[in-house]
């Protein structure tokens, strides 16, 4: 990921890389090395002036309102880009010292802007730069997996923990061998075609409950019915009416929920 910048008065930019690229990083983070690439050039500069910066990033904003204005104690703790906004903070605060103005001003992206537009062809150089900041590991652990022939990693998150609780759920199946995990394990089918159904908004939310309901044992479907005796045979009446119009795409979708809802 890469991060520029480009400033008016001279007509020129900059641009760098940015570091930890293994542990996942966010469009936040790019427009904060972006600000701080900025303030570091304003403060190279003989004749120190006030700065006005635009950027298209609201998390840049909020992220440095924290820290301005007196009787706050913000804290870096749990910022996962405390690297880059402890420069930002440095340099704000001599800029502060030295009584120079700073603004920040948020912009709309992608409305055709000149400036933003310029900005965002030196991030993209910076993509390839081999001036690497903020590189620094936080010692996070990083998960690998492989899906597709393809191999990912991240650190802990909301994808990393639906892939634990996946694998698990997969060691589980394992050392069962009712009708449920028989399903679950099928290949081609079953827990895809089970998510898929689940999420589906225009199937009838009663149906979707019951899904739930008859794989948690909580509510009996045909097999299990017949498993206990009560019925001659695993089907569906409903199901065996709806599948003799199989042009009828909205017949089968409701017979599929049919069919587990019995």
């Amino acid at each position: 990921m890469g991060a520029g910048y480009f400033r008016l008065d001279e007509h020129r930019g900059g641009c760098c890389q940015l570091g930890r690229g293994e542990e996942g990083n966010s469009s936040n983070r790019a427009e904060l090395g972006a600000a701080c690439l900025a303030l570091e050039d304003a403060k190279t500069t003989q004749v120190r002036k006030p700065v006005i910066l635009l950027s298209d990033s609201a998390c840049l904003l909020s992220s440095s309102q924290k820290w301005i204005g007196e009787g706050k104690s913000p804290s870096m703790y749990g910022n996962a880009d405390a690297d880059i906004m402890r420069d930002i903070v440095q340099l704000l605060r001599e800029r502060n010292e030295q009584g120079l103005i700073t603004i920040f001003i948020k912009i709309k992206a992608h409305r055709g802007d000149p400036l933003n537009g310029l900005a965002e062809r030196w991030a993209d150089e910076g993509r390839q730069s081999q001036n690497i900041r903020w590189f620094l590991p936080t010692n996070k652990p990083i998960f690998y997996w492989t899906d597709n022939d393809i191999t990912h990693h991240s650190p802990m998150n909301s994808t990393v923990k639906k892939r634990i609780v996946f694998q698990v759920s997969q060691q589980q199946l394992k050392i069962h061998s009712g009708s449920t995990a028989n399903f679950l394990t099928s290949e081609d089918s079953s827990r895809d075609l089970l998510g898929k159904f689940h999420k589906d908004s225009s199937v009838w939310i009663q149906a979707r409950r019951r899904v739930l309901q008859c794989l948690s044992y909580q509510f009996s479907c045909a097999l299990q019915l017949k498993q206990w005796g009560m019925m001659n045979e695993a089907k569906c009446r409903l199901c065996e009416k709806n599948n003799k119009d199989k042009n009828s795409v909205t017949k089968n979708t409701g017979c599929l929920s049919i069919t587990f809802s019995l």
